[in-house]
């Protein structure tokens, strides 16, 4: 008998184990590359913005716009908050009124909607869902001269309303909680608590919003954002400088030509940005995937 040969076998599959560790390998130097270029570019603006907050006015003009040149941080906070008797802190507060109550507003409202259009049938429930999704293609400036308008009718124009009021209507929330309720929570879940005796309401309350929380933080982060960052929808509403968001509150600053002090400018936008920073940070704990895990067997 003639015996087997294996020796030429097990060197083709070294061989190929080889060739497909340099591929991978290659494959995650690639991807590494790309990724660090990626990070590069949207970081360059953020260094920009917190080595400019730190110069005086003088030397935003005569200094290497990404070197260090002095050290006038603490000054220009100061005449941040000084300028125009505080009125800074004024529009802070303005764009956490704005974007707080009105992205909890739209997040629950959204998610609310998205669950009812997920998990029960009625007549119409496509119709409307189809109606959400075109919503979700109308660009959102293309509706403020008409809101304009139908706020003038009732006098809501330069109130803190003709702000509120728009922002709590979000149909990218109803879309995402639809979505999220769709995948993600079991109809034997929702049925258990019904035989068990509870309300609609009450499985809503206790039952899906707490599996829901995921979409409910990520809903409000998105909405957060999108409110605190509007601007067209304010410099058409608002005439009162004293109800500005901070943003348009800047851009007030920025087109004082006359009396523009740059240094006041690019410092009050780092600060504009540092509760955005503080609520992705806070609320990251919340983006925890499987919390139906385990509940139906």
């Amino acid at each position: 008998m003639t015996p087997t040969r294996t020796r030429p076998q097990k060197t083709e599959r070294f061989q190929n184990g080889s060739a497909e560790l340099r591929v991978s390998r290659s494959t995650a130097m690639v991807t590494m590359g790309v990724l660090t270029l990626a990070a590069v570019y949207f970081l360059i603006p953020v260094w920009w913005l917190i080595v400019s907050a730190t110069k005086s006015n003088t030397a935003l003009f005569s200094s290497n716009g990404f070197g260090f040149s002095g050290f006038s941080l603490f000054d220009n906070i100061v005449d941040v908050f000084t300028k125009q008797d505080g009125l800074f802190g004024r529009w802070l507060l303005n764009s956490v009124l704005y974007a707080g109550i009105g992205g909890l507003l739209a997040t629950f409202l959204g998610v609310a909607c998205g669950y009812a259009l997920a998990k029960y049938n009625f007549r119409g429930r496509g119709v409307i869902f189809g109606a959400i999704l075109g919503g979700l293609l109308i660009p959102s400036a293309l509706l403020t001269v008409p809101l304009y308008l139908m706020f003038s009718r009732i006098g809501l124009v330069n109130t803190v309303w003709a702000v509120l009021i728009p922002a709590i209507v979000n149909p990218f929330a109803v879309y995402l909680g639809r979505i999220y309720a769709a995948a993600s929570m079991p109809d034997e879940l929702l049925e258990a608590a019904r035989l068990d005796g509870a309300s609609e309401i009450r499985i809503f309350f206790s039952v899906a919003l707490r599996l829901m929380s995921p979409a409910f933080v990520t809903v409000f982060l998105f909405s957060f954002v999108s409110i605190w960052n509007n601007f067209f929808l304010p410099l058409i509403m608002l005439s009162d400088q004293s109800l500005y968001p901070v943003t348009l509150g800047i851009f007030n600053w920025y087109t004082q030509t006359r009396e523009a002090n740059y240094n006041v400018v690019i410092t009050g936008s780092l600060l504009s940005v540092i509760p955005l920073v503080i609520a992705f940070l806070s609320l990251q704990r919340f983006w925890r995937a499987g919390l139906s895990a385990g509940s139906v067997k």
